[in-house]
């Protein structure tokens, strides 16, 4: 395992072996494509959480070796017209089905800027034996950004459920050692409530805890609400999800309905792209995403795909193909007109 918390030792000896060719399989952080890490002979890559990862980064992996396979795997469902789009020289799969015993998360939206109207659910709920998630948008309170923060929510929680309830808090600026110790006891139900930021997003699973109040739910992505929202109902028990906004947006409003009676991460994706288009959807770390001056993604699909299995052909067989070869002397003319060619 290769990540940045090694020693300096430990990483020189790891280089090592992996330049030697002495170790098969290398896990690890984005520390497996930094400039000092050479591979004997790297041959295939498996990315997971492909949505945390930029283009140039997955770039970089892929040039520490020479014909590298690739497996790129995300939670986050990316919309498939968007995804043949982003990754099209690569083959796109999606998996649909819920793993089986799995309930729909009963989603509602609250128009509230308090857990007032929700309390007494949560009363029930802790009572029987259940644990909670309460997300927030920010760590610290913030004179910009008007907002409800995990630390202030954590200590409102700590006083009204004091000696009944314990209650945890996570941030992203916590220790890493801080956080393991917060999750565990939230894992050992040592912690029934776990005010947290979005760093619960991915790789939590503790079964007991069965319902989520995330505040500022206009603030996420309706993708982003969708992974939070997957980290309850993760056994056979019914799971609530409470959306907590008192924005007056119209679209905000609407967004956060459609996520109430839709359970499909790719409709939620689909649905998100058609209200603020790729750009906003995937977010400036997808460096590389298509931007076209005519064509729509969502309603030119058909023509996208054909297109795509054309460019495919070609490549593939591109020193006989006509159509590859006129092509090429057609970018080669505008290129020579424009004084840009090199041969």
């Amino acid at each position: 395992m290769l990540t940045g918390s090694l020693s300096l030792k430990n990483k020189e000896l790891l280089y090592q072996k992996i330049q030697d060719g002495d170790i098969d399989i290398v896990v690890g952080t984005h520390a497996l494509f930094q400039k000092k890490v050479e591979y004997a002979n790297l041959g295939f890559v498996i990315t997971d959480e492909q949505h945390r990862f930029g283009v140039e980064q997955r770039k970089a992996l892929k040039n520490k070796g020479n014909q590298v396979d690739f497996l790129i795997m995300s939670a986050t469902p990316i919309p498939r017209t968007l995804a043949i789009s982003m990754y099209g020289d690569m083959n796109v799969s999606t998996i649909k089905t819920m793993p089986t015993g799995r309930k729909p998360v009963i989603t509602k939206y609250i128009k509230s800027s308090s857990m007032k109207p929700i309390l007494e659910d949560l009363k029930d709920y802790l009572q029987n034996g259940g644990q909670c998630y309460v997300i927030c948008p920010l760590v610290e309170d913030s004179e910009a950004i008007e907002a409800k923060s995990a630390s202030q929510i954590a200590d409102a929680m700590q006083k009204y459920f004091k000696e009944i309830y314990h209650v945890g808090l996570l941030h992203g600026q916590m220790k890493d050692n801080e956080k393991d110790d917060v999750m565990e006891s939230f894992q050992k139900n040592e912690i029934q409530i776990l005010v947290s930021t979005t760093v619960v997003e991915v790789g939590v699973d503790v079964k007991n805890a069965n319902m989520m109040v995330i505040y500022n739910a206009e603030r996420f992505g309706m993708s982003q609400l969708h992974q939070l929202r997957g980290r309850i109902g993760r056994g056979d028990l019914q799971a609530y999800c409470y959306l907590m906004s008192s924005s007056s947006s119209k679209e905000a409003i609407d967004r956060l309905k459609y996520m109430e009676k839709s359970h499909d991460g790719f409709e939620i994706s689909t649905y998100d792209l058609q209200l603020r288009g790729p750009g906003e959807v995937l977010g400036s770390r997808q460096s590389g995403l298509p931007t076209f001056l005519v064509a729509d993604v969502l309603k030119d699909f058909n023509i996208l795909t054909i297109a795509r299995e054309d460019a495919m052909k070609m490549i593939d067989d591109y020193h006989h193909h006509k159509g590859y070869q006129k092509l090429i002397s057609k970018i080669k003319e505008n290129l020579k007109e424009n004084n840009e060619y090199v041969d």
